[in-house]
């Protein structure tokens, strides 16, 4: 560029042919910079610091060096270096959090003690786990990061089990439809072994299992949600041979009478179990009556979760009876012990003429041929007599001989709440009792205001979801005012009506002012 027969240099290059163009090249200290150094040449120590991150792996020095030193090797290496390089030379939990951000987007480590480490270590081993094809999958890996992860897995939460790869089988038409609606696609087929790890794992402590597969789509089998006999049994095996297991979580996998029995058989006088959480099964009451077996002093069990299975009166009469001789467990929950659902159900009439107002089924003309549950339950058969025994509240088709009906089946009731109540006048080791969304009404209610009156270890009831009507609210208000424990009551949806509602509620409130004055004088 020429001015008037002058040549100006151009101020793209102005900055390399005129050093003073950059003031960061005129200034000897730049003390906005942290890291700005006016030695043109690295420190040997950095050179030294990033030799050692780069040759990790095949020459891990890490103790031998000052505290200064290490801290910059840890912050500079990689995550994706072998875990059986870093595993026992690693402790830092800085390192351990960048290297569980770099491979799962939620971590949340209250579930892993608070520690990155332990978090890193459990949720690695859980996707193997998860992941693991039965006669399939090589063991070679899985046993190789047992003997790394033993001294650092306290608990384990598995969401899914895969079953081993079989070949489909051909089936006609009929034959799949079938077996479709049964629950049966295939064959029985059996998922991980867990006596395979618990022997390795010394410091387990907990324990959640979910037999089932995740995701599956349009794949969907039933085979593939199965907890098999030996399923069980193996699994069974493998808790006991486990001493150091605290928490027991076993839901959402098809637990029924059979197998609860096998599984309590093999857990009584475990000397360390103290939570035990079958939510969600289809335990009934036999299975109930083996719970009651573990709580009649054969166990240390502090909580009970029992929640979403099929408890009658008669199973939570072995419960409550179980209950008043025990004297270690603080917390049980049999919320949703009621099986309130639609029953979509083919009834052959045979040549005789339906009748068009009964409310009962005649048992010469009963003779049920196929039950279907809608929303995706498992089919079960019933008999002729329990149809007899069925009020129908509507029919909704008919055809020549045949008609579909609705069928309302309740379970645990106030014959059931009624037993774990009177067992409340005996356990002195009870605070917390669930036991919402079972039918129960008055009855129960009148039971439970007289254990209000003698309990005195009881903190939190819930009685949500029951239709106990405002005469069981009366009786619940009358019990509450001779309790002086209770600091909290759950009465959501069970019509006691508002005036006998205020009136509980202002009497726990009491409660727990007079228990926060204990407490600030103590």
């Amino acid at each position: 560029m020429e001015v008037a027969g002058r040549k100006v240099p151009s101020p793209i290059f102005a900055t390399k042919d005129n050093p003073a163009a950059d003031p960061r090249q005129m200034r000897r200290i730049i003390a906005e910079d942290p890291d700005w150094s006016l030695a043109t040449v690295p420190l040997l120590t950095e050179l030294c610091v990033k030799h050692i991150v780069q040759n990790f792996e095949d020459n891990p020095v890490l103790d031998e060096l000052l505290p200064k030193h290490k801290f910059k090797v840890l912050e500079a290496l990689s995550t994706e270096i072998a875990m059986k390089v870093t595993a026992g030379l690693v402790s830092d939990e800085g390192y351990w959090k960048r290297c569980c951000k770099a491979r799962w987007e939620v971590c949340d480590i209250n579930k892993n003690g608070n520690s990155w480490k332990r978090m890193y270590f459990e949720r690695n081993l859980e996707g193997l786990i998860e992941n693991f094809v039965p006669e399939t999958t090589d063991q070679s890996l899985l046993n190789e990061t047992l003997k790394l992860s033993a001294p650092y897995v306290r608990g384990l939460n598995i969401k899914q089990l895969l079953p081993p790869v079989k070949e489909a089988l051909i089936k006609d038409d009929d034959t799949s439809d079938a077996g479709s609606d049964a629950g049966q696609d295939g064959p029985n087929i059996d998922h991980f072994d867990f006596g395979l790890i618990t022997p390795s794992l010394i410091h387990l402590e907990e324990l959640h299992l979910t037999y089932g597969v995740r995701d599956c789509g349009m794949n969907f089998e039933w085979n593939l949600f199965q907890f098999t006999a030996r399923d069980c049994l193996l699994l069974a095996k493998a808790v006991k041979a486990c001493h150091t297991l605290k928490v027991f979580h076993l839901h959402r996998s098809g637990v029924d009478d059979e197998k609860v029995r096998v599984l309590i058989s093999h857990v009584l006088d475990h000397p360390s179990l103290l939570t035990l959480d079958l939510s969600h099964n289809k335990i009934e009451d036999s299975g109930a009556r083996a719970v009651g077996k573990l709580l009649n002093g054969r166990c240390n069990l502090t909580t009970l979760n029992l929640c979403d299975n099929k408890i009658r009166s008669i199973g939570a009469a072995a419960i409550g009876h179980a209950l008043g001789k025990n004297i270690t467990l603080t917390c049980i929950n049999l919320r949703l012990n009621r099986a309130e659902m639609m029953h979509f159900v083919w009834v052959d009439y045979g040549p005789s003429v339906l009748p068009h107002s009964s409310s009962k089924l005649p048992l010469k003309h009963s003779v049920l041929t196929f039950e279907k549950i809608l929303f995706l339950q498992r089919p079960t058969l019933l008999t002729a007599s329990d149809v007899l025994h069925c009020t129908l509240p509507r029919f909704t088709h008919k055809t020549d001989n045949n008609v579909s009906v609705f069928l309302n089946i309740s379970l645990l009731g106030d014959d059931g709440g009624q037993a774990i109540c009177r067992s409340l006048f005996k356990n002195n080791t009870l605070t917390h009792v669930h036991l919402g969304s079972n039918d129960l009404g008055e009855p129960t209610a009148a039971i439970l205001s007289q254990v209000l009156a003698a309990n005195k270890t009881l903190v939190d009831i819930n009685l949500s979801c029951n239709t106990i009507g405002p005469d069981g609210g009366k009786s619940l208000q009358e019990g509450m005012e001779e309790n002086t424990t209770i600091q909290t009551m759950d009465l959501r949806l069970t019509e006691v009506g508002q005036e006998n509602e205020y009136c509980i509620n202002q009497l726990l409130k009491r409660n727990r002012e007079e228990k926060y004055r204990q407490s600030q004088t103590s």
